[in-house]
């Protein structure tokens, strides 16, 4: 049996590994055949992926007519993010759309569970959210190829939004007991049935070539299946607005991808921003020591209510 500790750095670890999952997105979108809308790029992903969480879920993940209406809400954001996301990248640049995306999820997750009551941010979340954000903002400003389109910017904001609503939804369901496999595969398969139309009203004649079909393939199983099954994990482990800032590794990844694979080029102050990054997410994942006001059990009780510490 797992201790608590040991458990909160799993989810942590899963949500990381996904995360990295989630950086090659970019750079294995653009090799899909020219000519293919990017909107219907990640929906083909996500039409795949999210059918096969479904038929590979197991358990009802809803008992109660207000959870279903939860379900339907997260199917709707988890549909509208590769509806925007990938646009935006076509519009503005993976680097610029990914970091605004990114970015801003931690903000709205963390701003959405504190209206709602469910948790309130702690210093610890706040100086993190702060330095990871400021790292990505550091990461593109000091990217010597960066190019901003305010359509492109604006769509990865819907973005980072559609992403927070949505792991919220996820890591309240499954809070309250219900399976995390199920709970995603609902989303997703949701997610999947609603962007279909996304898919065959782009001719999906590309999805039948060599590339069309690897690209989608890989958006299918490693970036949608087998990363957000790994999140649904972190996500029972791990607060929500913990979650979404863990998730700012992928620009990070995406950045470097764009240098090893693309040839893009990184200036001395994209380089300080990744470190900056790093540092935001050090802070995030270092063990602490239990017990005091700030401490990790306190910034899990959205996920685990039994770790709730007890008020004085």
């Amino acid at each position: 049996m797992l201790e608590p500790k040991q458990r909160q750095l799993g989810g942590k670890a899963a949500i990381l590994i996904a995360s990295v999952l989630w950086g090659t997105t970019g750079t294995v979108a653009s090799q899909a055949p020219s000519g293919v809308h990017a909107a219907a790029t990640g929906s083909a992903g996500l039409a795949l992926g999210g059918l096969l969480l479904l038929v590979t879920s197991r358990g009802i993940p809803a008992r109660t007519r207000s959870e279903w209406w939860l379900l339907a809400a997260g199917a709707v954001a988890v549909a509208g993010y590769p509806i925007t996301f990938y646009p935006a990248i076509a519009r503005t640049g993976v680097a610029v759309a990914t970091v605004i995306t990114l970015g801003s999820a931690p903000v709205f997750a963390g701003l959405a569970a504190w209206a709602i009551g469910v948790a309130r941010p702690n210093t610890r979340w706040t100086v993190a959210t702060i330095a990871a954000v400021t790292g990505c903002a550091v990461l593109v400003l000091g990217s010597e190829s960066t190019g901003v389109d305010p359509l492109g910017v604006a769509l990865a904001a819907c973005g980072g939004l559609s992403y927070a609503v949505y792991s919220l939804i996820g890591g309240r369901l499954i809070t309250r007991g219900r399976p995390s496999g199920a709970v995603m595969g609902a989303m997703f398969g949701g997610a999947a049935l609603l962007v279909l139309p996304v898919v065959l009203a782009a001719s999906p004649s590309w999805l039948l070539t060599p590339r069309g079909a690897t690209v989608a393939l890989y958006l299918a199983l490693c970036t949608t299946f087998t990363a957000y099954r790994l999140f649904g994990y972190g996500l029972r482990h791990t607060a929500v607005q913990v979650a979404t800032t863990l998730t700012l590794t992928e620009p990070a990844v995406a950045a470097l991808l764009g240098v090893l694979i693309l040839d893009e080029r990184l200036s001395a102050a994209s380089w300080c921003g990744l470190a900056v990054l790093a540092t935001g997410l050090a802070v995030l994942t270092t063990p602490t020591l239990s017990g005091g006001r700030g401490a990790p059990a306190r910034s899990v009780r959205v996920i685990r209510p039994s770790m709730i510490e007890k008020r004085s």
